[in-house]
């Protein structure tokens, strides 16, 4: 990231980008900052964007080789193509010929470090991984934006916060867009006040509903699945996430027992650190062999819904009351 600021600070760039990851936001904002550096406002002759799985590697060449009109760039955006993920050999070639007056940025969700366009991008342009950002980072940008409204907020606040928004930076500026308007009249954000405007996150509605079944509160676990019902969740998807953060626990469990620290267990498990605390708090409530056994049974009824045997979102119901019971 650091490399396209300084780029396009001393407006000297590279002939290709690949912009990637699961970090949708900020990899749109340095989309945008880098299409705003290279293309004057209003010209729509030297700039081109493709977008979506269908667009044709050779119509993206045929544009690149077109001459610029009165200006010394061409500047092509490619988003989501999965061109880096999939056989694409004739671009995989053209990275190695790039013309002078051509800048092509790749915008990414997934990317296959194995692929040959991946490797001649290494080599002939640049590459920038936008991955999910780790919680100390997230926690000093929402600081930066609240203190540029002249908010403050207290730490255990901030971690209610994060477990209302979740860790998507997309997610959490429409959250915090929120919170802030609804605190126009206030110095200090309280929890609240984000449980006045923050709409929880999926995980997090899932994550409360296997604490209900855990603490065998069966009446709360059953309402929050008909809350999730109510917006339109498809009782398989709930299912399975049942079954993730289960997976999840074990996960943590196992990586827990081995002693590593919970900063470590997050890295390896791929959460934040707030996530390994809460689900320690629920680990005390599972050994690791019922843990085991409820993922079978989760799988079971899976098979059951997939076979036939059992109705979608009867599964769901009945899975909530074993488990809780």
């Amino acid at each position: 990231m650091e490399e396209i600021r300084k780029n396009i600070k001393e407006n000297k760039f590279h002939r290709a980008y690949l912009l990637y990851g699961p970090e949708t936001w900020l990899r749109a904002q340095f989309r945008k900052d880098l299409v705003r550096a290279l293309v004057p406002d209003g010209d729509e002759m030297n700039f081109t964007r493709f977008s979506g799985e269908d667009t044709d590697e050779k119509e993206v060449i045929a544009q690149a080789e077109t001459l610029p009109f009165f200006s010394d760039r061409r500047v092509i955006l490619v988003e989501d193509s999965g061109f880096f993920k999939n056989k694409t050999e004739e671009l995989a070639g053209y990275l190695e010929t790039l013309p002078e007056y051509l800048i092509l940025i790749f915008s990414e969700k997934e990317a296959d470090k194995r692929t040959r366009t991946f490797k001649m991008m290494q080599k002939y342009g640049h590459i920038t991984e936008f991955a999910q950002q780790k919680e100390e980072i997230l926690v000093r940008w929402i600081l930066t934006r609240m203190k540029r409204d002249g908010k403050n907020i207290r730490p255990e606040d901030m971690r209610h916060f994060l477990v209302s928004a979740g860790t998507d930076m997309a997610n959490i500026d429409n959250e915090l867009e929120k919170l802030l308007s609804y605190c126009a009249g206030k110095n200090v954000i309280t929890a609240a006040d984000i449980d006045a405007v923050c709409a929880p996150q999926l995980m997090n509605q899932i994550f409360d509903m296997v604490r209900a079944v855990a603490e065998h509160r069966q009446k709360d676990a059953l309402d929050l699945y008909y809350d999730l019902l109510a917006l339109k969740e498809k009782p398989m998807r709930i299912l399975y996430l049942i079954s993730r953060q289960f997976q999840q626990l074990l996960q943590i469990g196992d990586l827990n027992r081995a002693g590593l620290p919970q900063s470590e267990i997050a890295a390896k498990a791929g959460v934040p650190p707030f996530v390994v605390r809460r689900s320690l708090g629920l680990l005390r409530r599972y050994s690791e062999q019922s843990l085991r056994d409820i993922l079978q049974f989760l799988t079971k009824e899976e098979e059951d819904v997939k076979t036939g045997r059992l109705d979608e979102r009867l599964s769901v119901e009945l899975a909530i009351v074993e488990l809780s019971a």
